[in-house]
């Protein structure tokens, strides 16, 4: 980020604040004064209205005299805050109650017209150049006998609202500086809540970048910034396991090969500068290609087992008969088991049954596991293979009476390349891969493996199938 984001929420909020009191100090100072003007000329018109119907009626009906009117709009004038003036038709003063009563020389205004409201009951300006300054002044027309006999006219002025509402934008001001005092905390909140942990996340994924996936950072929080630190971390864990895991992979790879590589390299030297005579060749020749056999046994399984957790496990699915794909596993090893001694005893549900799965892979769970039986069995012992139905799954089982494996190695079996201490003895040509192949294969159909073993008692794999129909679809 560095620190563009938090640089621009600090932006944002003097941007927001100036624009602000731009707002407040234009187009809200002028909304206001507009509301109290139209408000104060309401109040003008209405008492105009009074006037006329009252006072100036009862002047123009001869029913009050001229001074005593006079002497009446000077108090409401006063009480006001404004001049009130009573106007013929064709523009004379005749009364002024800001001024003394003036009988014989009363003030014309020039080109007066009651027009120049429109629509309205007010207008603002000078008022016919009678002012200096700006005025509200309300009109409320003088009717007798339904004749327009002259206006009542009520002039205050704008200065005093531009003062009231100068007055009212102080408090909007005092409250806006509040309100981004207040945004201010928010802000401050805002860098310890959420920048300074996004700081602290995006300092850990660039550590993460470069390789450092020991690297710890806490951040403490029960949000969602929170819960992605955390599945940052543990993402971060995750990588720095299979890191590891990659380079034991590497190694154990590098020594399943050096060791023969440098096996077969050492015999055929010593064939070639005779420290092993002709006579002898064919023993070693056969050490060689037994050799050989190993490194192609365990490149195999790695291009197997490469394609099962790359590429996916792409599955062949048919109908198929589990006896017989076992009875021709078992028969496959009939060779190995007569030169240990070894009798594989088949105890199978049923004539035929059918199962789901894939064929060519099933058969290599059953190849490794009777592979691996063989291998770890004593001579004169036997090997079970059993099957049994339970709901619509099928359990095969293959026990050995071997050499069983430690209680503390039970869970490590599945690794790649693991070999017990005890096995490091037999496992001859073994590449430690034939399980991790086995259990993938198994949890590709969605099925299970599991392992019982009694060190020096023997070994047991435990597998489910889904069990199909009653034929057989392909084989």
């Amino acid at each position: 980020m560095k620190r563009t984001l938090y640089l621009k929420f600090v932006l944002a909020y003097f941007i927001f604040a100036f624009f602000g009191f731009i707002v407040v100090a234009t187009f809200t100072s002028s909304m206001t004064l507009e509301h109290m003007k139209r408000e104060r000329a309401d109040s003008l018109y209405k008492e105009a209205l009074l006037i006329a119907d009252s006072y100036a009626a009862d002047l123009y009906n001869s029913e009050i005299t001229l001074e005593s009117v006079w002497r009446q709009i000077e108090a409401i004038g006063t009480f006001l805050d404004a001049s009130i003036w009573i106007v013929n038709p064709s523009g004379l003063i005749v009364l002024d109650s800001s001024s003394p009563l003036e009988i014989e020389n009363p003030t014309t205004i020039p080109n007066f017209s009651p027009t120049i409201t429109g629509n309205s009951f007010y207008t603002t300006g000078n008022f016919f150049g009678m002012f200096d300054e700006e005025m509200i002044s309300a009109f409320a027309p003088i009717t007798s006998k339904y004749k327009v006999k002259g206006y009542v006219v009520i002039h205050a002025s704008v200065d005093d609202l531009q003062s009231s509402c100068n007055s009212l934008l102080n408090i909007s001001y005092i409250t806006l500086v509040i309100l981004f005092l207040l945004s201010l905390i928010i802000l401050l909140f805002f860098t310890e809540m959420v920048y300074l942990p996004l700081r602290k996340i995006t300092h850990a994924t660039e550590q993460y970048a470069i390789g450092n996936f020991r690297y710890e950072f806490q951040v403490d929080s029960e949000d969602e910034i929170g819960y992605l630190a955390a599945s940052l971390a543990y993402m971060a864990s995750e990588v720095a396991k299979s890191e590891d895991n990659q380079k034991r992979l590497v190694a154990n790879i590098s020594h399943d090969f050096r060791s023969p590589l440098t096996s077969m390299r050492g015999y055929l030297e010593a064939m070639l500068d005779g420290t092993i005579p002709p006579e002898m060749h064919e023993k070693y020749i056969r050490v060689v290609l037994n050799e050989t056999d190993r490194l192609t046994k365990l490149t195999n399984s790695l291009l197997t087992l490469n394609n099962l957790t790359t590429k996916g496990m792409i599955l062949d699915r048919s109908n198929f008969d589990i006896n017989q794909v076992i009875k021709n596993t078992a028969m496959s090893f009939e060779g190995t088991c007569r030169e240990k001694l070894i009798s594989i005893e088949l105890v199978l549900t049923g004539d035929q049954m059918f199962v789901n799965a894939d064929m060519v892979k099933i058969q290599q769970v059953l190849y490794n596991l009777v592979d691996n039986a063989i291998k770890f069995s004593h001579k004169n012992s036997s090997i079970k293979i059993e099957t049994v139905e339970k709901s619509n799954k099928l359990l095969v089982s293959v026990k050995d009476n071997g050499i069983g494996i430690p209680k503390d190695s039970i869970r490590l079996i599945w690794n790649r390349f693991y070999k017990t201490d005890l096995s490091r003895g037999k496992d001859k040509k073994g590449t430690g891969l034939g399980l991790s192949i086995t259990k993938e294969i198994i949890q590709s159909h969605n099925e299970n493996v599991n392992v019982i073993s009694t060190e020096g008692v023997g070994t047991e794999f435990i597998f489910t199938l889904e069990k199909a129909g009653d034929k057989l679809e392909d084989m």
